[in-house]
C-alpha cells in the first residue's frame, strides 16, 4: 500500500477517491466494511459505515449515525486534540451514502482493559472528549494506539444526543481537576460554538441539529464553569455493555 504524500491530505483522498469493498466487519450491530480508497495514485485503507446498514434505535433519529462519526472528528479537529482518525460524508458509496474513516492499523488485543498504566494516564483528553461529545458507548476497545503509539478513538455513532447518555468505560479521572492546556482548548471550543457564522457551526450543522449543537455547547460550558472531570451519574447506567 502506497503512503499518502503530504501533497494529497488523507481528507482528500477520503473526499475524492474511489471506494472498493474489501470485507465487512462482522462485530457491531450496524454493517461496517474495510474499503480501500484510491485517488491519483494513492491507496488507503478505510472503514465505511453505510447509513442503510444501521439498525434502528428508539432514542437516535433514523439514518444519522454515519453523520455522527463525521462530527466527531469535527470536534477533536476543532479541539485541536487529533484523536479522531479523518472521517468523512460520502453521499455516494458501494452500499450508498456513510462515513468513510481512515483505518488504523493497531493491535486489538491491546485496549483499555490491558493498556499499561503510564498509557492509562494519557486518557484524560479522551475522557473531556467523550463527556463533550455525549458518547453513549465508549467501550474499551474503541480506545486505539498505532504503531507510532499514537492515541486514537474510534466509533462515535451514538453522540451528540441532547440528553445526557455519556456511557463509558474511562472514570479514571472522575473528580479531579482538569489541566490548563485543555480547559484551554475547551473554552476556545465554546467560544467557536457561540458565534453562528463560525466554520465550525457551519460545519456541524450540515451534520447535526441545532438542538444538538446547542447542547454541545452547553456541555463545553459546563466543563469550564466546574474546572473538574465530571462524576459518574447517579441513577442510571453510566457503563457501556458489553464493556469491550
Amino acid at each position: 500500500m502506497n503512503e499518502v504524500q503530504e501533497a494529497t491530505p488523507i481528507i482528500q483522498v477520503l473526499e475524492q477517491g474511489e471506494i472498493t469493498l474489501r470485507g465487512e466487519m462482522l462485530l457491531g450491530s450496524n454493517y461496517t466494511f474495510l474499503v480501500q480508497v484510491r485517488y491519483q495514485g494513492e491507496e488507503i485503507l478505510a472503514v465505511y459505515k453505510p447509513t442503510r446498514g444501521e439498525q434502528p434505535l428508539w432514542d437516535f433519529p433514523p439514518g444519522t449515525l454515519a453523520m455522527r462519526e463525521v462530527a466527531a472528528y469535527v470536534v477533536s479537529q476543532a479541539l485541536g486534540w487529533d484523536l479522531v482518525p479523518p472521517t468523512v460524508y460520502r453521499r455516494r458509496g458501494p452500499l450508498g451514502k456513510g462515513s468513510l474513516q481512515r483505518f488504523i492499523e493497531h493491535d486489538p488485543e491491546y485496549h483499555y482493559f490491558t493498556f499499561t498504566p503510564e498509557d492509562r494516564q494519557r486518557l484524560r483528553p479522551v475522557a473531556l472528549f467523550d463527556a463533550l461529545v455525549n458518547n453513549a458507548d465508549r467501550k474499551g476497545g474503541h480506545i486505539l494506539f498505532d504503531a507510532e503509539h499514537h492515541l486514537w478513538l474510534i466509533d462515535h455513532g451514538i453522540c451528540f444526543h441532547v440528553e445526557d447518555k455519556l456511557r463509558t468505560v474511562v472514570w479514571d479521572f472522575a473528580g479531579e481537576p482538569i489541566p490548563p492546556e485543555y480547559l484551554k482548548a475547551i473554552e476556545g471550543l465554546s467560544t467557536s460554538l457561540k458565534t453562528a457564522s463560525h466554520p465550525l457551526v457551519s460545519a456541524l450543522g450540515t451534520l447535526l441539529s441545532p438542538a444538538e449543537i446547542h447542547a454541545l455547547a452547553r456541555r463545553a460550558q459546563r466543563l469550564l464553569e466546574s474546572g473538574h472531570f465530571p462524576l459518574p451519574p447517579a441513577g442510571r447506567r453510566y457503563y457501556p455493555w458489553p464493556p469491550i
